[in-house]
């Protein structure tokens, strides 16, 4: 019974260590840039965990306009709600507007931010910087408490 206690246990730890690694490869957590490389973000999950924030970190060229000046550094999406499987969905800030959005994980490597405002409409698709850190959590002002897991094994 010992060795069947202690097998149980020995799989419950690595499956914990597992199912992490495996989520991460499919969270929008990251730095992107968008596909003509004229804006960077960096999306972290935050709220509850679920939710989705983007800070955007960078403009090039044609995008560094005064009014995308302006959202240097901040918060372009912040708390989009989980909508369904890799959608989220709240107010985006592009280009200066603010619209209702959404944002999508179209693949491990792509997101695509769109918005809406008056029936005119905008997508623009973002690619993952390839080595940038993928940090699950935002900074100070959006982290989600840590979450404790204890196992009791007894002999």
């Amino acid at each position: 019974m010992r060795k069947l206690t202690r097998l149980a246990a020995a799989f419950i730890v690595t499956s914990l260590a597992v199912v992490p690694a495996f989520a991460a490869d499919r969270s929008p957590a990251g730095v992107w840039q968008s596909s003509d490389g004229q804006a960077s973000v960096k999306v972290t999950m935050c709220g509850d965990g679920t939710q989705l924030c983007a800070k955007l970190t960078a403009l090039a060229g044609d995008a560094r306009t005064a009014k995308n000046l302006q959202l240097l550094n901040t918060y372009v999406v912040e708390r989009a709600a989980l909508a369904d499987k890799n959608v989220w969905q709240g107010t985006v800030h592009l280009n200066g507007q603010t619209a209702d959005g959404h944002i999508t994980l179209v693949s491990s490597n792509t997101i695509s931010v769109s918005g809406c405002q008056l029936g005119m409409c905008k997508t623009i698709e973002f690619r993952r910087v390839a080595g940038a850190g993928t940090s699950a959590v935002a900074d100070a002002g959006h982290q989600i408490a840590p979450r404790n897991v204890a196992l009791t094994v007894n002999n």
